[in-house]
């Protein structure tokens, strides 16, 4: 089975390969950059190709082996006549127009039929066979028509001699050649007669505005002519159809977004920025503004782009804010509060405090704060990950037990990473405030805040390797040790001196802090307050009384070999 030959393949031209490194090597947000009706030409190729698959030579094939033929056809010698008799004779027969102009009909003979309309062939076959039969009744329609050769030429595709149906016009004579070529133009098509040009079809009018007024029928012996490209300016950016057109003179700024379609819906409609050829060394770029540039000539070679409207962040200053306020407040909700507003004013606007409101805890979380956590938090983390790589790759091992823990450390550490990247930033601000506090930081408000206020908290919570985790009512006057002994105290395995407190406005306070040579407990003494979430982590890296005794063990049969060594070198 032959193959398709590559030559049919689209090939992009130089100016379309130019806008396409301007726009970006292509990907899901960057699209192919294409001349205009470039997706006409790919279908045309497909079809040759799929005709060639099927094994049928795609020459003189016809894309319609069935088409509505118009009343004003006429016949010619090639074309099949469909003709059905019932009633005293009954036939069903398929009759095929000869060179003379003739179909045979049995026991009656031939039929002058070329050159008749088809709308006036009924009654010239009925006349006919009325002069041998009585009493009967017929059907006569076209079959398959002819195929006629014509010839295309100029910058087409596949330019040469091509067959196509009766009834195909000089777009399916282009699209039987592959349609124009890189060099070939969409805007001129010529159909030639002998000596006489028919007429002119310009392929934006079909795809611009489906016109085929200018799509005339072609004849057996026709030249399809395609001239070469016009000049070529591209538009792209936020266009509903971003491509390479070929403009005709005359043709303005207005004009090419026309043909893409118009401005997308988030494009900024007001400018668009105009990179022409000849200023490529001096200004390079302009921009201009519409609509009053929208009358400005277009020269060949010009791309223009046209802007997104909410690609670029607009002042904050001059912007409404939509925030969020729940909880503890008379009317919660979602409000649209104006530019210079505060958090004093968003709790306002949701009709003040109730009574009760535990301002400590109040959980005020940002979008761009949550965007910042996450880049910084994914950073830390491919960090962390090169680390546990490196020390993993330079580690050696001497036996198949260090092997094995090495292999198991690395088994662990795959874990926590994993683990790690679970966690997702909640954007959440720390805001200062002491525990009796009762009015929020005046704090300016940005685009998708939310603060929420819970209600005072009741209990402490206390975690980790205790005895009897769990959460606690909140008495006044205890400190953190207090509640430690309420949950049986740190475990023998427990990492005191890493214990931390997690405040209810999201503030830490670690053991670590103020731990010193003479006060292993850095929270000794520390107030609790109400909605404090105690933690006491394990200790990771600990060991067991045997493998300290195996330990010594080794070092000393170590120390007494080398002693015995020595005396034998000694002696």
């Amino acid at each position: 089975m032959e193959k398709p030959d590559e030559t049919d393949a689209y090939v992009a031209g130089e100016f379309e390969r130019f806008v396409q490194q301007i726009v970006g090597p292509v990907g899901p947000n960057v699209p192919r950059i294409r001349r205009f009706g470039a997706e006409v030409i790919t279908s045309a190729i497909d079809r040759r190709s799929a005709d060639m698959g099927s094994g049928v030579p795609f020459e003189g094939r016809s894309p319609d082996l069935s088409p509505l033929v118009p009343r004003d056809y006429v016949v010619a010698p090639g074309d099949e006549i469909l003709v059905t008799l019932w009633g005293s004779v009954v036939a069903d027969l398929r009759l095929l127009v000869d060179r003379s102009g003739r179909i045979s009909v049995p026991r009656v003979g031939s039929i002058q039929v070329a050159g008749v309309r088809n709308a006036d062939l009924p009654a010239v076959v009925e006349h006919r066979i009325a002069q041998v039969f009585k009493n009967f009744q017929l059907s006569v329609s076209m079959g398959q028509l002819r195929g006629i050769r014509v010839l295309v030429t100029g910058f087409a595709v596949k330019p040469g001699t091509h067959s196509v149906s009766a009834l195909s016009t000089v777009v399916s004579a282009l699209m039987q050649a592959g349609g124009p070529s890189s060099a070939g133009s969409f805007r001129q098509v010529e159909l030639r007669r002998g000596s006489t040009l028919v007429g002119r079809f310009d392929l934006y009018d079909l795809l611009l505005r489906g016109d085929r007024s200018a799509d005339h029928l072609v004849q057996a012996g026709d030249v399809v002519h395609v001239g070469p490209v016009g000049p070529q300016v591209a538009l792209i950016g936020s266009v509903n159809h971003p491509a390479v057109f070929e403009v005709k003179p005359g043709e303005k700024v207005a004009d090419l977004v026309a043909m893409a379609g118009g401005f997308s819906a988030v494009a900024d409609r007001s400018r668009l920025s105009l990179e022409r050829l000849d200023d490529r060394s001096s200004l390079r770029i302009r921009q201009l503004g519409l609509p009053v540039d929208g009358d400005m000539a277009l020269a060949n070679g010009d791309v223009l782009r046209a802007f997104s409207a909410i690609d670029a962040n607009q002042p904050v200053q001059r912007q409404n804010k939509r925030v969020v306020i729940e909880g503890e407040v008379m009317r919660p909700g979602e409000y649209v509060l104006p530019p210079e507003s505060s958090t004093a004013d968003a709790i306002q606007a949701a009709g003040g405090l109730t009574s009760a409101a535990f301002i400590f805890g109040t959980e005020f979380t940002r979008e761009s704060v949550r965007k910042n956590q996450l880049a910084n938090y994914e950073r830390a983390l491919r960090d962390l990950e090169t680390e546990f790589t490196r020390a993993t790759a330079t580690r050696r091992t001497s036996n198949t037990e260090e092997a094995a823990a090495q292999a198991a450390s690395s088994a662990a550490t795959a874990r926590l990473l994993a683990s790690l990247r679970a966690v997702r930033p909640t954007g959440r601000v720390v805001l200062q405030l002491p525990p009796e506090g009762r009015e929020l930081p005046d704090l300016a408000l940005e685009d998708g805040d939310r603060i929420h206020v819970p209600p005072r908290a009741t209990t402490v919570g206390v975690f980790g390797s205790v005895f009897n985790g769990g959460s606690y009512l909140f008495t006044g006057g205890r400190d953190i040790d207090q509640y430690l002994r309420l949950a049986g105290g740190p475990t023998t395995g427990a990492d005191e001196r890493s214990m931390f407190v997690i405040r209810a406005n999201g503030s830490v306070v670690s053991a670590r802090q103020s731990t010193g040579w003479f006060n292993n407990n850095g929270l000794a003494g520390l107030a609790a307050e109400p909605g404090d979430t105690i933690f006491v982590p394990e200790e990771m890296d600990k060991t067991t009384w045997m493998q300290h005794a195996k330990d010594w063990t080794q070092l000393l049969a170590q120390f007494a070999l080398g002693v015995a060594a020595i005396q034998v070198l000694g002696n």
